[in-house]
């Protein structure tokens, strides 16, 4: 059994303790052949039955056994153990885990992640996150549990970090009054930096049709690769299987805007336009096949 204490700033800062278990598996790119699905939430209150769809994926061929990281808030050490706890509630086996990106270059923090069949990010500040993790012998930790089956999942700023193309939350506009963020679908206005590589092919927005992200998401699905986005609603997952099918679940929806076979205005056009844009509106049961760009609905109860 092992503690963690963080850098001198945040020494009071106590990790949780681990049994360390057989060495993990699998390549260090979740690109190269993903077996585990992804939990990706928008944000909000998670209705119970979320939680406990998270656990079954967790516990699909042994016993879930899921680490919760919440570096993307302040109050992480807190709201990680809680989410935690809540995952404990449902019969899963969860603990909290708190690093500093020099900490999770440690072998020893590294095998925190042998047994690992869930992983979940918690919300805050992307950005914290990202700094925390990014390029470090933990972010490949994560990703060979997810290749040898673990299912990675996360909320609100533990949903954008998801797609490799992860929005900030900074916009872009020189001289912007704060009374008019995100008023235009303009190019070059979201700022940008780059996720985990879970979800390469689409970028992720969260607590979209409760926060009007709209025209966030189409700003850079019209003007980048891949021309493809999900704005994920509040209370509501887009579960990615293994075999590339998005799944809708929750109490809301989630918005899928895809541009890629659409005609689009060249880089050096001041203003963006495009025609043949497809958008799918999808609610709870819905869901939306990547590779075909086919969406259906839920067949009526």
């Amino acid at each position: 059994m092992q503690l963690f204490r963080s850098t001198t700033r945040t020494a009071s800062r106590l990790l949780v303790a681990f049994v360390l278990c057989p060495l993990l598996s699998g390549p260090a790119n979740a690109q190269a052949g993903r077996q585990g699905p992804l939990f990706i939430v928008g944000g909000g209150t998670q209705p119970k039955a979320l939680v406990q769809e998270f656990v079954n994926r967790a516990s699909a061929k042994q016993p879930a056994h899921i680490i919760v990281f919440a570096m993307a808030s302040a109050s992480g050490l807190t709201s990680g153990e809680a989410k935690a706890e809540d995952f404990r509630k449902l019969g899963a086996s969860s603990r909290n885990i708190w690093v500093t990106r020099e900490q999770a270059d440690l072998d020893s923090v590294v095998r925190l992640l042998d047994s690992a069949t869930g992983v979940w990010f918690g919300g805050g500040d992307q950005n914290r996150l990202i700094r925390a993790l990014r390029g470090s012998k933990l972010e490949k930790a994560i990703y060979a549990r997810h290749t040898a089956g673990a299912v990675v999942g996360g909320t609100s700023a533990g949903a954008a970090v998801i797609s490799t193309m992860m929005i900030t939350g900074t916009e872009l506009l020189p001289g912007r009054d704060t009374s008019e963020a995100w008023t235009r679908i303009k190019r070059g206005t979201v700022q940008t930096d780059t996720g985990f590589t879970f979800l390469p092919d689409a970028i992720i927005d969260q607590h979209f049709l409760r926060r009007k992200r709209q025209n966030r998401l189409l700003s850079l699905v019209l003007a980048d690769a891949p021309h493809l986005g999900a704005g994920i609603d509040e209370g509501t997952a887009l579960i990615v299987e293994p075999n590339g099918l998005w799944r809708i679940m929750g109490a809301s929806a989630v918005l899928i805007v895809d541009a890629r076979e659409a005609s689009r205005t060249g880089a050096a056009e001041p203003v963006l336009g495009a025609t043949g844009v497809r958008m799918h509106l999808l609610p709870d049961g819905a869901t939306f096949d990547p590779k075909s760009g086919k969406a259906t609905l839920p067949k009526p109860r």
